[in-house]
């Protein structure tokens, strides 16, 4: 497909309280994810999630219910204790436990500006999926960065990381997660990604 001119658009991230990030999105057709509409969109979900310095956007956060996700992680200024994780888009992502084994996390989301809470994910994932060009995505994902995929993809089923607090004390602005909890969190993050290298 010839690449497209213009510029990628930023999109506005709809915000908790908004309607559609509780919807269920739909699957995408491989018809429809290679046209020019939805490779369009891609790129400015792309460039919506690097211009908030987000590790990750769903579709449905910029209030386009359909299951395409973007993740990424480089050199984060939000998250600097995450593995890198080098662009993947998912469309129609389907996530697999490997493992029983878990680990509580502090997650934080685009769509609940200044609010952190501690969540618990599973430490892996198979991750299927096909990516932007329909080619398939197999593969398996663990720590923190399974953390990751889990939490965006938690989004494509109308379910935000409050949803999944499992203690409501553990709720915390950016501020005072930096102030009284970062230090002891980036120490078990380190833990998790020396045994799972992720």
């Amino acid at each position: 497909m010839a690449a497209l001119s213009s510029e990628p658009n930023i999109l506005p991230i709809a915000q908790i309280g908004d309607p559609v990030l509780r919807q269920r999105a739909r699957e995408v057709t491989r018809e429809e994810l290679l046209g020019d509409t939805t490779q369009r969109f891609i790129d400015d979900l792309i460039a919506t999630m690097r211009d908030a310095n987000g590790a990750g956007l769903a579709a449905i956060q910029v209030s386009e219910p359909v299951r395409i996700v973007a993740i990424e992680v480089g050199d984060n200024p939000r998250y600097p204790y995450k593995p890198k994780i080098p662009l993947t888009v998912l469309v129609n992502p389907v996530l697999t436990p490997l493992t029983e084994e878990t680990f509580d996390v502090f997650e934080g989301c685009l769509s609940v500006p200044n609010l952190r809470g501690e969540v618990t994910r599973t430490v892996g994932v198979r991750v299927q999926a096909w990516d932007r060009h329909g080619n398939d995505i197999d593969l398996e994902v663990w720590g923190l960065s399974a953390g990751t995929y889990q939490h965006e993809c938690d989004h494509l089923d109308g379910k935000l990381f409050v949803d999944r607090v499992k203690d409501p004390a553990t709720l915390c602005t950016w501020e005072t997660f930096d102030r009284f909890h970062k230090e002891a969190f980036i120490k078990r993050a380190e833990a998790l990604v020396a045994k799972h290298g992720g």
